[in-house]
């Protein structure tokens, strides 16, 4: 069992505070699940995730604190704090901190680990 408290999900701070974004996985394994994956998103303004997909993930994101544009399959949706998202496999997307404020946020997926399933949508390859 894990136990996530938004408390402590504000608090999170960079490894580098040089870096645009910062997305370490925060469910794994070693808490015991075994087909979901979770990682916590800390996306500076102005910074953004790739446009991707994933061929078998399903994601559910959930934002903590800001404001963001959600990009799936070219329409753009805008997010604030307390919307959660979902994202089926195949679906193009990506996120964009558009805003002035940092933009925290929490994805839980099928098909772990974090980077197995990251296509480029542009190019189709594996990152």
């Amino acid at each position: 069992m894990k136990i996530f408290r938004f408390e402590d999900l504000l608090n999170i701070k960079k490894q580098d505070p040089l870096a645009k974004t910062y997305r370490p996985e925060v469910l794994t394994k070693e808490n015991g699940a075994m087909s979901l994956g979770g990682m916590f998103g800390l996306l500076e303004p102005n910074s953004e995730v790739p446009y991707h997909f994933h061929k078998d993930r399903e994601s559910v994101i959930i934002i903590i604190e800001g404001e963001a544009v959600e990009i799936v399959e070219g329409e753009k949706f805008h997010l604030k704090t307390g919307d959660i998202l979902f994202i089926s496999a195949k679906e193009r997307h990506s996120i964009k901190n558009l805003s002035t404020k940092t933009l925290r946020f929490i994805e839980f997926f099928t098909n772990p680990p974090l980077g197995a399933d990251f296509f480029d949508a542009e190019e189709g390859h594996t990152k």
